[in-house]
């Protein structure tokens, strides 16, 4: 029997991955041929998807970007047929093979430790999961003291992968101390900055990663309860998380008793509104308490007083999922990785105007040329590229002429962005920034929860005074108020949402400033 791995990612859905699998259940069922297929997560290769692996002695063989009008030609070819060892298969000759999965140059130069599952096993599959190392993390967590499990996060340097990149061991050990009758570990999956989908494919691709590090994190710090706060728009891991729970529980990993170790942890999946802002913590908790998502004045820190007044752990998807292979592997080997302050590998995802968009795992330290030439392959227009945005919506746009930055907090601190959430979108030479300028500023004032005046009105303020850039009226008083008027919200808002929201239009002014006076000719 031949095993087939058909993607059930939302991106390779969306690519037509669903026909694709139909149409080769059906094409083996008319021949006669033994199938089992795995509905896998995606690789991380979108511009291959849909993306079919056949298992073979030799290791999986790749075909793609396959459609279902390619499926009959494969099955003629050979696809299902047996698979001698160190033979590239019958098939191996179609336009569409790829050679050896783990050959693909985009797979083989990375450095997949958070995604090391991702694309291999079947994603709601316990035994699948253990049979490729998952929760040895958690077995070793279980023997060992909850301060030492903290000081192990700590050692390994992990900052928080969701924008702010605080220590994730102070966090986990300010919990920790605190005593309380109830703590919450939670994971916040509200994933809304464009260009981002490393949240989206672990909980797709390997959910019980993200469940085995909710429950370490809650052996560490004495939680006995968690919550996955999912994005509405995300149909696809919300089915699977909840299969994936629902499997973890069956097999003892969640429930009273964790592994018999008579640990209580309880996992629930609640789904947001459609709020940006719920992408910041304190918004977050107050959602997941019934209420308008809308930020919370600190101090109390969330570590203190959170979830329900209770000591919480509010960590993103990828921070969580990288703790299982440091509990496995030790702090040391994760911290090996990477450069500076910035430890361990990041997920990155390419996208915008790039040949190959996908995900990269590489350790701290490539440079954004690397990435968009190496990986990206420089811009699917041909053109060549002008500008990236790194960290999402609020982050900075970057010139060529920066290209050469390495990927890395401090680094592209140093020159006025942020990395956030590891997002990367291209823009070609045809790209207007004043009003790519003006777009940023308009999202902040949409997306604004509206509790501080900085934000609330600066942003629809902020919208107001380019567009009278734009037209051409006093261009040198407006632009010297936007560049006040950004300097406010910085200072004054909240949260990072109206502190961030100028930092885009802060850089388009300082490095794209012939855009600003081409608008007004």
């Amino acid at each position: 029997m031949t095993t087939v791995y058909v993607p059930r990612d939302a991106g390779a859905l969306s690519l037509g991955a669903e026909a694709v699998a139909r149409a080769i259940a059906r094409g083996a069922d008319s021949r006669s041929q033994a199938l089992r297929m795995v509905r896998n997560g995606s690789r991380g290769l979108y511009f291959l998807e849909p993306l079919v692996e056949v298992d073979s002695p030799g290791g999986r063989e790749a075909y793609g970007p396959v459609s279902a009008a390619d499926v009959p030609g494969l099955l003629d070819a050979g696809l299902l047929e047996d698979r001698p060892a160190g033979t590239g298969g019958p098939a191996a000759k179609h336009p569409l093979a790829l050679g050896r999965t783990e050959d693909l140059p985009y797979l083989k130069s990375q450095q997949r430790l958070t995604f090391a599952r991702v694309g291999i096993t079947d994603p709601t599959s316990v035994e699948d999961y253990v049979a490729h190392g998952g929760y040895r993390g958690l077995e070793r967590a279980l023997s060992l003291d909850p301060a030492a499990i903290v000081q192990a996060v700590t050692d390994s340097g992990l900052r928080g992968r969701g924008g702010a990149a605080f220590p994730t061991g102070i966090k986990w050990k300010t919990v920790h101390d605190q005593a309380a009758d109830r703590k919450y570990v939670t994971c916040n999956a509200d994933e809304g900055d464009s260009g981002t989908f490393s949240d989206r494919m672990l909980m797709e691709g390997d959910p019980l990663v993200l469940i085995e590090g909710m429950t370490i994190a809650a052996v560490a710090v004495g939680a006995t309860q968690g919550y996955i706060y999912l994005r509405a728009e995300y149909p696809h891991a919300h089915r699977t998380l909840i299969e994936a729970i629902t499997a973890a529980y069956g097999a003892g990993y969640l429930g009273s008793s964790v592994r018999g170790s008579g640990k209580r942890f309880d996992l629930e999946v609640r789904l947001g509104a459609g709020a940006y802002i719920c992408g910041e913590e304190t918004s977050m908790l107050e959602s997941l308490e019934g209420r308008r998502g809308e930020v919370r004045v600190r101090p109390p820190l969330p570590a203190v007083k959170g979830l329900f007044g209770r000591p919480t752990i509010v960590n993103n998807v990828v921070s969580l999922s990288t703790v299982p292979v440091i509990l496995e592997r030790g702090a040391e080997f994760y911290r090996d990785f990477g450069m500076g302050k910035s430890r361990g590998t990041l997920p990155i995802q390419l996208g915008g105007n790039l040949r190959r968009g996908g995900l990269v795992e590489r350790a701290f330290g490539l440079t954004l040329t690397e990435l968009l030439y190496d990986y990206g392959g420089g811009s699917a227009s041909g053109r060549p590229l002008r500008a990236v945005q790194v960290g999402g919506p609020l982050g900075a746009y970057i010139p060529a002429s920066q290209f050469d930055t390495p990927v890395d907090y401090e680094a592209l601190s140093g020159i006025g962005a942020l990395l956030g959430h590891g997002g990367i979108v291209a823009f070609d030479d045809t790209v207007d920034m004043a009003r790519m300028a003006r777009y940023a500023m308009e999202f902040c004032a949409i997306e604004s929860c509206g509790k501080c005046t900085p934000c609330r009105i600066g942003s629809t303020r902020g919208v107001e005074i380019v567009d009278r850039i734009l037209k051409g009226i006093e261009p040198g008083a407006n632009i010297a108020l936007l560049e006040e008027l950004c300097e406010t919200m910085v200072q004054g808002s909240l949260c990072g949402l109206g502190g961030m929201a100028p930092f885009p239009v802060q850089s388009a002014l300082k490095h794209f400033p012939e855009d600003f006076r081409r608008a007004r000719q």
